[in-house]
């Protein structure tokens, strides 16, 4: 039977009339929707239980939604504004993606991995500078209704209790209805469609509140439990022809059983496919001698997710030349850490790290120019072609958090306490590039750390993670002895 959460109809959920019915239409497309009998008519509605009307109390983040919805109102004052939580996404036919709520409504309400779809919050003007705030969604339909059976979609025969008005207000407070008494109106301002709200409520996430930061520390923890998990297993990952899917499964497994998912698909790149920034394939295998790049983050329940990369070395010991380039890549992270200090330019990070990467081009003799030519940012970036990407980006409910964000806010802006972002530095030398020798070929590194930056300086949510070369070899002989 499948699961999927999507109606079993072209682009519909209205089932109700037809499905109530004791014969399927024989021009029906529908070729595995089943008749209902008189029998089950007349009895489907009767013998359940009562439902107990106890409401939930309020969310450890209801007073942190408050604030963050008021500042909203206050700055669009007399339009009324539309946050979509966002509908199922069609997977292959009638089966759905599984549904995560738009991060912005999920940040607005704290309604995370249980909301449901196609929810809205709603900002009505009040006056000349307030809203009414009002969250519409399909409340839980009575079991006496077609909808309850007949519908695979949203009905609670299939998908299981749905959540009640009541007890959503209680818990986020804030008032809720139902959504069929949403009426959109043309000058409605919504999220994605308007370019000013779009950017306020990115913008919005600039800056974490001590909810937030306890969040994206539970995420990053239940990450290195999934990293601990990933060395645990690296023998039976070494045995099968597609390792790499191990890694990504091991992984996955910790994800769903104390997070909600990953907050992205995970890189498990394997020798010359370390070399491949964004490699998420993982069909290959993981051979000894070879470093494996894993790129992995949970995304826990609150929605809230960690972003996190290790490079480790499958045997368990880097080589001479794998740990050169390791501790290369290391020190260019610290020179980064080192600059993120309240004040500085978030570009501070980027120039941090290049400048340690440049220089260790120029040592080895991989650069046709001096570091400092290399570092020029007009006629220079040469090291770039061994670091294409950037050193950081914000984290919190997105991977790539605040990423409408004016960018003289992000990439122009200044780092002030309350940020929580990456510092992710690499150095990638692809299996035919013949600019390096033969013994760099195929080594791909990359260490990401998530950093919380506070008033007396950065603090790294990860650091528990093993980052240093001599910390990596020693995490693999403890975990996995006999890889």
């Amino acid at each position: 039977m499948s699961t999927a959460g999507h109606s079993e109809t072209t682009g519909t959920t209205e089932l109700a009339p037809e499905a109530a019915s004791t014969e399927i239409p024989p021009d029906s497309t529908v070729n595995r929707r089943q008749g209902f009998g008189s029998g089950f008519l007349d009895t489907i509605s009767t013998g359940w239980a009562e439902r107990p009307d106890i409401l939930p109390p309020a969310r450890e983040q209801s007073a942190h939604t408050e604030r963050r919805r008021e500042a909203l109102s206050a700055a669009f004052p007399g339009k009324r504004l539309v946050v979509p939580a966002g509908p199922y996404r069609v997977r292959s036919n009638d089966t759905d993606y599984p549904f995560r709520a738009h991060s912005a409504f999920t940040h607005l309400t704290g309604w995370a991995s249980d909301s449901v779809p196609d929810s809205l919050l709603v900002f009505d003007p009040a006056g000349p500078t307030g809203h009414e705030v009002t969250l519409y969604f399909r409340e839980r339909a009575d079991r006496t209704t077609p909808e309850f059976y007949a519908d695979p979609s949203i009905g609670e025969f299939w998908i299981g209790p749905r959540p009640a008005l009541g007890g959503v207000a209680s818990e986020l407070g804030v008032a809720t209805a139902h959504i069929d008494s949403f009426e959109t109106t043309e000058d409605d301002l919504v999220v994605d469609e308007d370019a000013d709200l779009t950017r306020f409520v990115s913008e919005l996430r600039l800056l974490k509140d001590d909810y937030e930061v306890a969040q994206l520390q539970f995420a990053v923890d239940v990450t290195a439990d999934g990293f601990d998990d990933i060395v645990a297993n690296l023998p039976r990952i070494i045995e099968h022809p597609r390792g790499e899917r191990i890694v990504e499964g091991v992984f996955h497994q910790r994800a769903r059983s104390d997070g909600n998912w990953e907050g992205y698909d995970t890189i498990a790149a394997s020798g010359p496919h370390a070399c491949y920034l964004h490699w998420t394939r993982n069909d290959g295998a993981v051979a000894p001698g070879d470093l494996i790049l894993i790129d992995a983050g949970v995304e826990v329940d609150s929605l809230y997710t960690a972003d996190i990369t290790r490079t480790i070395p499958v045997s368990g010991r880097f080589s001479e030349v794998q740990r050169r380039v390791y501790e290369a890549v290391r020190e260019a992270a610290d020179a980064a850490f080192a600059a993120a200090q309240p004040g500085a330019k978030f570009s501070d990070l980027n120039a941090a790290a290049w400048g340690v990467i440049a220089r260790r081009l120029e040592e080895w003799g991989f650069l046709p120019v001096t570091a400092a030519e290399s570092l020029d940012p007009e006629t220079g970036h040469h090291h770039r072609r061994y670091m294409v990407h950037g050193t950081s980006h914000h984290l919190g409910l997105d991977v790539h958090d605040c990423a409408q964000a004016r960018r003289e806010l992000y990439a122009g802006g200044t780092l002030e306490p309350g940020m929580v972002f990456t510092i992710e530095p690499g150095l990638y030398f692809q299996i035919d590039d013949l600019t390096v020798p033969e013994d760099y070929r195929g080594i791909g590194v990359r260490i990401e750390d998530d950093i919380h930056l506070t008033a007396d300086g950065p603090v790294n949510l990860s650091s528990a993670i093993p980052r240093t070369a001599d910390e990596v070899e020693a995490w693999v002989a403890r975990l996995a002895p006999s890889s």
